[in-house]
């Protein structure tokens, strides 16, 4: 499923049994991880919760599951991925809400970013009880087994 570099999620960048009282808290709770590995600047998560507050829901691709990302800029250093799994539910005021899970995408240029896109969306086309399934996974190995696939 998820062998592809392109899509690859390391251990450091999960986080399960998240709380966020808000979406632009939720974002920022996924995207921490990729701060601490030093993959993007802070200024990012702002261009994430700004590009939703500007264009609407537009990341909540799925029932449960939102992808925050924003333009490559200068604030990403490297590109990667973060998840974050929420026991609450999070509302973004999407058709798709309630939202449990958010992943990040952070990429260096506009090529990468599409086909890092392109393939995040296919792992969930490919299996559409991803999410249920990602709800479910009590530790972060086991959520990073299950997306390794």
């Amino acid at each position: 499923m998820m062998k592809n570099i392109d899509t690859k999620v390391t251990l450091d960048a999960i986080q399960v049994h998240q709380h966020a009282s808000t979406w632009e808290e939720a974002i920022q709770i996924a995207a921490d991880p990729l701060v601490s590995k030093k993959s993007i600047k802070p200024l990012y998560i702002d261009a994430m919760i700004d590009s939703v507050k500007k264009l609407g829901p537009y990341i909540v691709l799925m029932p449960g599951f939102a992808l925050a990302h924003a333009a490559p800029s200068s604030q990403v250093i490297r590109s990667d991925i973060s998840v974050a799994v929420f026991d609450d539910p999070i509302v973004f005021h999407s058709n798709n809400d309630p939202v449990y899970v958010v992943m990040c995408l952070a990429c260096t240029d506009h090529v990468s970013h599409v086909k890092r896109l392109q393939s995040i969306a296919q792992l969930f086309l490919d299996d559409e009880e991803l999410v249920s399934k990602i709800r479910t996974c009590g530790i972060k190995q086991e959520l990073q087994l299950l997306l390794s696939k």
